[in-house]
């Protein structure tokens, strides 16, 4: 897809791998509308000229408001970027359920509602995209977030079956999915980490080639080991 003069709404994008995503699109002459749930993060990018939503789109109210600020406004692309963490891990201390709600309506409802309230915009542009961005674990999880892991396979699942009922539309479905980035939500995690501006960069070539899935990083391995034994990749990764 050509990118210039293309509208997007972007969510998560005031921070992280939607920040940077942000910055490249406008780059490649692309309109944003960016939706973000920090004060501070949305004035500063305010402040860099893109016009921003504040919306907290952990429950339902947030979806209302990034659809009233819309109002009738059309747009070419919907990119679902924004996501949380959540503990839930028996090892430690009992889990937080209204936390884990909180991440299970921002990791999959969210999209799922935003995608369902703006497929008729969608439907009406001459050619659309949806991008939604998982992660390498809704490949297979690690044993300490199953609930983010566990939002991202449904995500996941949930593109794939969209792409398969809009083959015949004029919107295409991508599916970006990326390893570890360094962002604030990963700041206590050792493992080696991938920067926000080369993750944005390869989903946006993505977008360009109009690709279905773009494995981004280390989960180009990943996908590879679990092709060839589901079983071995699911050992690996459940104990990182």
């Amino acid at each position: 897809m050509k990118l210039t003069g293309k509208t997007v709404l972007l969510t998560g994008a005031t921070d992280g791998i939607g920040r940077e995503l942000a910055l490249q699109l406008r780059a490649k002459g692309a309109n944003l509308i960016l939706v973000g749930r920090n004060p501070e993060r949305v004035a500063a990018m305010s402040g860099q000229g893109f016009e921003v939503i504040e919306a907290d789109l952990s429950g339902e109210a947030g979806v209302d408001t990034v659809l009233s600020a819309l109002g009738d406004r059309p747009f070419d692309i919907l990119i679902n970027n924004a996501g949380t963490i959540t503990s839930h891990d028996f090892r430690g201390k009992d889990p937080d359920l209204a936390d884990n709600d909180r991440c299970i309506f921002l990791n999959f409802i969210a999209p799922v509602h935003l995608i369902a309230k703006t497929m008729p915009k969608l439907r009406s542009r001459p050619e659309a995209m949806i991008v939604n961005v998982t992660s390498g674990l809704a490949i297979a999880p690690r044993a300490g977030g199953p609930i983010y892991c566990a939002t991202k396979s449904a995500l996941r699942v949930y593109t794939q079956a969209l792409r398969a009922q809009l083959a015949a539309t004029k919107i295409h479905v991508l599916e970006a999915l990326p390893p570890s980035v360094e962002t604030k939500l990963t700041a206590t995690r050792k493992e080696k980490k991938m920067s926000p501006a080369e993750c944005a960069r390869q989903i946006v070539k993505a977008m360009e080639g109009n690709a279905e899935e773009v494995n981004i990083g280390s989960v180009k391995i990943l996908k590879l080991v679990h092709s060839l034994s589901p079983g071995l990749a699911r050992r690996i990764m459940i104990k990182s």
